[in-house]
């Protein structure tokens, strides 16, 4: 998993949220909503697609809400499986105490089954 879990908050425009994944190298955020929510990379295409200014659309237009999670004692094989169940690319890592201490991610699983 990638660490420390990178946050963007729920006022942020889309174009926040392209700068900190660039600058982090990353592709995912976990936004700051109660449930938390997720916004990636792809989320960030979308919006470019469709020919919209990053910087007037927030983060919570194209974010996705009630992510799942995972504990951080999982094995590899059953995050493997969630993803593909649920066709996701990105699990936050909640640890006991329900804080979030990472992300793992599609290329995290790949790197470890190969």
């Amino acid at each position: 998993m990638s660490t420390p879990l990178e946050t963007i908050s729920k006022a942020a425009t889309v174009q926040d949220a392209a700068e900190r994944m660039r600058d982090g190298e990353i592709s995912a955020l976990v936004v700051t909503t109660d449930p938390p929510s997720i916004v990636t990379s792809t989320d960030v295409l979308a919006v470019a697609a469709e020919g919209r200014r990053s910087g007037d659309v927030p983060v919570t237009e194209v974010m996705t809400d009630s992510v799942e999670i995972v504990p951080p004692d999982i094995y590899i094989e059953e995050v493997a499986a969630m993803m593909t169940n649920f066709g996701i690319k990105h699990l936050p890592v909640v640890d006991s105490d329900d804080e979030y201490v990472g992300m793992i991610s599609s290329t995290d699983v790949t790197a470890q089954l190969s």
